[in-house]
């Protein structure tokens, strides 16, 4: 086999029998991989003048990984949560070729396997008041997108649900539990269950019945009746926030508020009603409930008042003595 038939033959191995039959990954994983690599043949087209069908393992070193790194950092804007994502799945390649390939590429994969996941600033998390939330709940008009995205933000303010969890709900994954309670595919495939408020109950069933939605249909449709993307989501999110900060809500403004702010505003408010971290971590669906602290971290609230049961050191102080000669002069300078 040519080096250059080897390295395609790898890489559709690695995704249609790794990735999918062997690990039995998730699409979402399958997508984001593949857009790695798509960024990366891309990259190195015309880096080396070489097109796709060209390129050889040779072509995947250190230098050529760490230049791709740094210029969807640089070029693209990625953040570095990004470019370590794009890392990890070109490490996940490199371990199922050496596994194929052999010992050959032990010594030319350790030096990709070296690359450092890069540090970042962790920023404290956003999310927004009782207030902040209604307004934008309220935004929403009467049209038949209007309706739908007054749903579809109640029902991500409910839940607590990721964007992606969201815009793949069906009726039947409402309908079997007689509509109290919503049936999520979060990350990694795990299933979850998650109670629904009065309110959000009879507006999904006036929904499903006033647009005559069947059980196999999806919730939260598009105007062509297949799935919502997130920026569509997104988009949407940002007109009603607009709209809110302009009518109801000034503290809205200039403030960058994602589907995944709704998310984090379903945590901090449970985590202010008294709910303990580990059952919302179930309600969020965190793989790790350490995940969970965070919210504990931007609650500003909760250390104010834990800032009141811890008194104040009593010193006592002496009285001031002002300087003499030298240490006099020497403040006066």
């Amino acid at each position: 086999m040519k080096p250059t038939e080897r390295f395609a033959h790898l890489i559709q191995s690695y995704f249609s029998i790794y990735l999918v039959k062997q690990r039995d990954v998730s699409l979402q994983t399958v997508k984001a991989y593949r857009d790695t690599f798509r960024l990366l043949l891309n990259y190195l087209w015309k880096a080396t003048g070489k097109p796709p069908d060209q390129l050889t393992l040779d072509d995947l070193n250190a230098a050529n990984v760490l230049a791709f790194l740094q210029h969807i950092e640089k070029s693209r804007g990625n953040c570095v949560r990004t470019r370590n994502s794009r890392l990890a799945a070109l490490r996940s390649f490199v371990r199922f070729a050496i596994a194929s390939e052999g010992p050959d590429l032990i010594a030319q994969s350790q030096q990709i396997m070296s690359i450092p996941i890069k540090r970042f600033t962790r920023p404290l998390l956003s999310f927004l008041s009782v207030d902040e939330m209604v307004a934008v709940l309220q935004s929403a008009g009467d049209s038949w997108t209007g309706r739908r995205d007054h749903l579809l933000l109640l029902f991500l303010y409910n839940t607590g649900a990721r964007v992606s969890e969201a815009i793949s709900v069906r009726v039947s994954d409402v309908q079997r539990h007689d509509f109290k309670a919503v049936e999520l595919l979060g990350k990694g495939r795990k299933e979850r269950m998650v109670p629904l408020w009065k309110e959000t109950s009879r507006a999904i069933r006036n929904w499903v019945k006033s647009g005559g939605l069947t059980s196999d249909q999806l919730l939260f449709p598009n105007r062509f009746g297949t799935a919502m993307t997130r920026t569509a989501v997104q988009q949407r999110l940002h007109l009603h926030v607009q709209s809110a900060a302009e009518e109801r809500c000034p503290s809205l403004r200039k403030r960058h508020i994602s589907p995944h702010t709704i998310r984090h505003t379903t945590a901090m408010h449970l985590l202010q009603s008294g709910v303990t971290t580990p059952v919302i971590a179930l309600w969020l669906g965190h793989a790790d409930p350490a995940t969970t602290h965070q919210y504990i971290e931007a609650d500003l609230q909760m250390k104010e008042a834990a800032l009141k049961r811890l008194q104040p050191p009593r010193e006592k102080q002496g009285r001031f003595k002002p300087p003499t000669g030298l240490l006099r002069f020497l403040d006066r300078l």
